[in-house]
């Protein structure tokens, strides 16, 4: 049941929606892993600089505008999440588009809201 989740653009501010991500879903038992610009660490969840190839990922959930996320594609693919968040301020038809080829769902939707009502 649990769904592991990549945060893509994970952020040690704790004033970031990333940041807020992570803590919630450590809070609902979620195994988190997060990739972002700088690394550091967030409730004992380490955030990588590097494309981490990490195993069983269910979901990821973005946390980078359009434009940021390009140099992400192939690594998004590599992972074969079974579905990608584009939390608000992160919608990417061009995104959309590749993933619905390689099979992989897709939502526009908060993980904080997911989270919240129970629905993630």
């Amino acid at each position: 049941m649990n769904k592991k989740t990549l945060v893509l653009g994970a952020s040690v501010n704790p004033n970031r929606y990333s940041y807020i991500a992570i803590e919630r879903l450590i809070e609902n038992k979620y195994e988190v892993r997060a990739v972002g610009r700088r690394e550091g660490n967030i409730n004992g969840v380490n955030i990588y600089k590097t494309k981490k190839i990490f195993k069983n990922i269910d979901t990821v959930s973005l946390y980078l505008g359009a434009k940021n996320q390009v140099e992400y594609y192939d690594y998004i693919l590599k992972l074969n999440p079974k579905r990608v968040l584009f939390n608000p301020g992160t919608e990417n038809g061009e995104l959309e588009e590749i993933l619905s080829q390689h099979n992989i769902a897709f939502e526009r939707a908060c993980t904080l809201v997911l989270l919240s009502v129970g629905a993630y």
